[in-house]
């Protein structure tokens, strides 16, 4: 019976859980629309990304905003990242160039080269993305920086990743939604704790008053979850879930690459704040905790107890996620949620022990 009163135990802090999450995926977001079009600084910082911004400089030209500049970074590339950004600046003049060049102090620093593309905004509303970023309409820009208001310097919006086929662009995917799925719902309980560079967007007073990257530029990643869970307030954050808002970014396709870029990541939740860390990793714990007894209990004890327990935890973890998935565009990956919650919850154990033998120094 041990093993049953182990297993209950999980199961209701895992509900406890899904129900924050319910904070998200059953609320109504209403339609925000901003009464004054404030001008917007769009800041991409692209390392040898020429083929992306050939394809994506025309779809953030193609904002219906009418007062933005854009910002493109050029992070030292060795491809035709430059050319490519002058071409189009040429014929278009609300695009500024920042050219950064590597120096000893911060190599490979994307945090560097995004804080001298800052220095230039001449604007106070900031709006982030990435080279390999396709805004979802001509409406993005106008929709995210709609939810800025005078208490509202921080807002957080979807990066998705483009649908293709295979298990690994699900897994992906769903990887994407569970993460959205907890920074939304953590923010709307107002505890917010990080938010992704794809989609981002603060103030510039924000990122000056929290003396912009320095209390973690010489860490690799995090110049979006970091900055947020040191910046975010409860009163000082929104979010953009709109479909119009979204942004879409095409995948990893090789499992190692996705192993590389999961790695770099997962480096920066060590840092998060006290009460953020203890919630995630209680989170991981009672969901791995759950597939371990619920097998465990199903085979060397009273199944017929534990059965509709274990029913019960799937019901509920069907409804809230299955709500949130097709709030978020991702109804195609319902049906495997066990599955791919498991492969999760395994994969990321092999990156945390991966970690800790390895150190990472470079964004890319």
């Amino acid at each position: 019976m041990v093993l049953l009163y182990a297993l209950i135990v999980v199961v209701l802090i895992n509900c406890g859980y899904f129900f924050l999450f319910s904070k998200f995926s059953f609320f109504t977001f209403p339609e925000i629309t901003s009464e004054k079009n404030y001008p917007v600084s769009l800041i991409v910082c692209a390392k040898n990304e020429a083929e992306n911004l050939q394809k994506h400089i025309p779809l953030w030209l193609n904002q219906n905003h009418p007062d933005y500049e854009l910002i493109l970074i050029d992070d030292a590339s060795i491809d035709d990242t430059l050319e490519v950004m002058e071409s189009f600046q040429n014929e278009y003049p609300q695009i500024q160039i920042v050219k950064v060049k590597n120096n000893e102090a911060f190599w490979a620093n994307k945090k560097y080269a995004l804080t001298l593309g800052l220095k230039r905004a001449k604007n106070q509303r900031l709006l982030f993305t990435d080279a390999d970023c396709k805004p979802a309409s001509n409406e993005w820009l106008s929709t995210m920086t709609a939810e800025f208001s005078e208490e509202k310097q921080l807002i957080l919006g979807y990066g998705a990743y483009q649908k293709g086929r295979g298990l690994l662009n699900r897994l992906i995917r769903f990887e994407t939604l569970m993460t959205a799925l907890q920074y939304f719902s953590y923010a709307k309980a107002k505890i917010p704790y990080m938010g992704v560079g794809r989609n981002l967007a603060y103030t510039a007073k924000l990122y000056y008053d929290n003396k912009g990257f320095m209390s973690h530029i010489k860490v690799p990643s995090g110049d979006d979850d970091l900055f947020v869970n040191e910046a975010a307030t409860p009163n000082n954050t929104a979010i953009c879930v709109s479909e119009k808002a979204f942004t879409y970014s095409i995948p990893k396709t090789t499992w190692n690459e996705w192993w590389r870029q999961k790695k770099r990541h997962i480096t920066t939740a060590k840092l998060y704040k006290p009460l953020h860390k203890f919630l995630l990793v209680l989170y991981y714990l009672s969901t791995i905790s759950f597939w371990v007894l619920a097998v465990l209990t199903l085979i060397f004890s009273s199944w017929k107890l534990a059965l509709p327990i274990v029913i019960f935890r799937f019901l509920i973890e069907y409804i809230v996620v299955g709500k949130a998935a097709n709030k978020l565009g991702e109804k195609d990956l319902i049906p495997f949620i066990p599955f791919f919650e498991l492969f999760l919850v395994c994969y990321q154990m092999s990156i945390f022990i991966s970690n800790s033998r390895t150190k990472q120094s470079r964004w890319k």
